[in-house]
């Protein structure tokens, strides 16, 4: 038997105005893998679906995200200087949209190390935001951690569309190959 002798923390849910489906758009941030083109298919995707869905993401232009704070407040003689300045006002930027986000996003791409994602990933789930992952099947056992706090783990875009699309209408895209659980298992609830 398990006993906790203090109650376990769990960060209140906050909701936006934009968090129950309907008429106002579901906030969903974006974060993560910048070298392809997957945001571009979540947002065609769900354009073309007619879904209510607002996007934000962080800067997704590695040159602005390097250079942002030395063009706004000024330039730096070190490299250290520079790139500290630049994460603090990215991280403005960050935590702003992910807080106001009803639904947060991570890719995570076979190229890179995506250490930002993996914290934007964290920060979203000690908010208790929904939190869905996509990645290849060959990172799974890297990101362990993450997808065992995400609500979903997506190994394509179209996916998180179809989650968007079933979240927002209920509607479920079934292709031919599909088999239903009552077909698999049988009807009802059997116990194991």
């Amino acid at each position: 038997m398990i006993c906790f002798r203090f109650p376990i923390f769990r960060p209140p849910l906050r909701r936006s105005s934009s968090s129950l489906p309907g008429k106002t758009p579901l906030a969903v941030y974006l974060s993560g893998e910048i070298h392809s083109d997957w945001r571009d298919v979540i947002r065609s995707g769900c354009e073309k679906r007619s879904l209510p869905v607002t996007f934000t993401s962080p800067n997704t232009s590695h040159e602005d995200s390097d250079d942002c704070a030395n063009i706004i407040l000024g330039m730096e003689k070190t490299r250290k200087n520079w790139d500290a300045k630049s994460s603090l006002l990215n991280s403005v930027r960050t935590k702003l949209l992910i807080e106001k986000a009803d639904l947060v996003v991570v890719r995570f791409g076979p190229k890179y190390r995506q250490w930002n994602a993996a914290f934007d990933a964290g920060y979203a789930s000690a908010l208790g935001k929904p939190l869905v992952t996509v990645h290849p099947p060959e990172l799974s056992h890297m990101l362990k951690e993450v997808n065992a706090a995400a609500k979903a783990v997506c190994e394509e875009p179209e996916q998180v569309v179809n989650l968007i699309d079933y979240t927002l209408t209920g509607t479920l895209q079934r292709d031919s190959s599909f088999t239903s659980s009552e077909t698999t298992w049988g009807k009802g609830n059997k116990a194991p």
